[in-house]
């Protein structure tokens, strides 16, 4: 059985995981895939999916996304959209027989590059929605959250760079739950 492959798909942070000084993406798997674009929405990577996973044809993808819709990156969004669009990227990747791991939104209690927008509420609601979606849907939910999180709802200090984006002691954390996570998917028939 060859390496099988595995997209991770996401914003700046999938992007910076494995490219940024000092974070390491999964030695010797030669068959996982970072597609990873700085600043992406949901809508966007919803756009880009057949082109960024579906024709690279693998067993499974991650999906970690949402953050910078609540920020409103490319203006407004609501939990509802992001959900569509989430749900959307979901069923085309089980139709084109690609397992799917949804990973929960990065805790985070602002946003550096827009303060006051008060964000940590909203992540925990398409969070709590994701891992219900997920389980209704035939689904993987991956909890980085859990592990990242500080009382308030932000990331914790000692694995995050500015509140959003994990720093290598994050992403150290975020490895072995991705692992668990796409073992799991790839064990789901």
């Amino acid at each position: 059985m060859g390496a099988r492959r595995v997209v991770f798909y996401g914003d700046s942070i999938t992007d910076a995981w494995g490219r940024r000084e000092g974070t390491h993406f999964f030695p010797g798997k030669s068959g996982y895939v970072n597609r990873g674009i700085s600043g992406q929405t949901t809508a966007q990577m919803l756009v880009h999916l057949r082109q960024d996973v579906i024709d690279l044809k693998p067993a499974v993808v991650v999906i970690l996304a949402g953050t910078n819709d609540l920020a409103g990156n490319t203006g407004l969004s609501t939990l509802g959209m992001i959900e569509d669009n989430l749900r959307s990227m979901t069923e085309l990747a089980q139709a084109n027989h690609i397992k799917v791991v949804l990973a929960s939104v990065l805790p985070v209690s602002d946003y550096p590059w827009r303060p006051g927008l008060q964000p940590a509420g909203k992540v925990r609601a398409l969070n709590a929605w994701m891992r219900e979606y997920a389980q209704r849907q035939g689904a993987v939910y991956l909890d980085y959250y859990g592990a990242l999180s500080n009382r308030e709802g932000g990331m914790d200090k000692a694995v995050a760079i500015d509140g959003v984006h994990p720093n290598n002691a994050g992403y150290a954390l975020m490895a072995p739950l991705a692992e668990q996570a796409i073992q799991r998917a790839l064990a789901h028939h």
